[in-house]
């Protein structure tokens, strides 16, 4: 019985490729989705279910790269894994370059697809981890004030008190004071905790990037 949690979206302009490769996946235990180009399945990318994404590189219209770089661009994580034709390399590396998570060639072994899509739904539950800790982080800041999440702030950046103290235009001794409120409210025993929490709510995002 397909299990729904390990679907597979199966982009390919080749309906006999659809029809057997999901005939595979399903015989393998995988949910599968199919449609017959990029720009169906970015048509679906608002109320797409969590999945791999199996997408063939060579499409009409828009090819495997550039739907893969429109996903991108949509913010979507689903982990990509590119089917390519025989003697594609230079398409593989570009897409390996751009964040999929492998290629494999048609005519593709069974065994090779499986270990792709095992890697992709591996890739796929560390980002719901990270997603999950992410969103229980953010929750847990909401209880700071606006001044305790502007000294936090200073502390993620590895100001010490006297130079938030001097940014804030706030007194160094306001700053211990915030400072104690935020590990009292985050309920950690010391900075390295608080720092964590903050990391992963993805404060210092912002200049890191930059």
């Amino acid at each position: 019985m397909a299990d729904d949690r390990r679907l597979v979206h199966l982009v390919d302009d080749d309906e006999a490729v659809r029809r057997s490769a999901s005939f595979l996946l399903r015989i393998e235990g995988f949910a599968v989705k199919t449609y017959a180009s990029g720009v169906e399945l970015l048509d679906r990318i608002g109320d797409l279910p969590a999945g791999c994404i199996l997408l063939d590189v060579r499409m009409p219209g828009m090819n495997g790269l550039e739907v893969q770089q429109a996903l991108r661009e949509r913010g979507s994580r689903l982990p990509v894994i590119i089917m390519t034709g025989h003697g594609d390399v230079t398409v593989a590396v570009q897409a390996m370059k751009a964040g999929a998570v492998d290629f494999i060639e048609k005519p593709f072994e069974k065994a090779v697809m499986l270990t792709a899509l095992e890697e992709g739904f591996a890739r796929l539950e560390r980002s719901g981890r990270i997603a999950a800790r992410a969103g229980e982080a953010r929750a847990r800041l909401e209880v700071l004030t606006a001044r305790e999440r502007e000294v936090l702030e200073g502390l993620v950046r590895g100001h010490p008190n006297k130079t938030i103290a001097y940014d804030l235009e706030i007194s160094p001794r306001t700053v211990e004071i915030h400072r104690a409120n935020v590990m009292t409210k985050l309920g950690v025993s010391n900075l390295s905790e608080a720092l964590r929490i903050a990391f992963a709510a993805g404060f210092g995002e912002d200049e890191a990037a930059s």
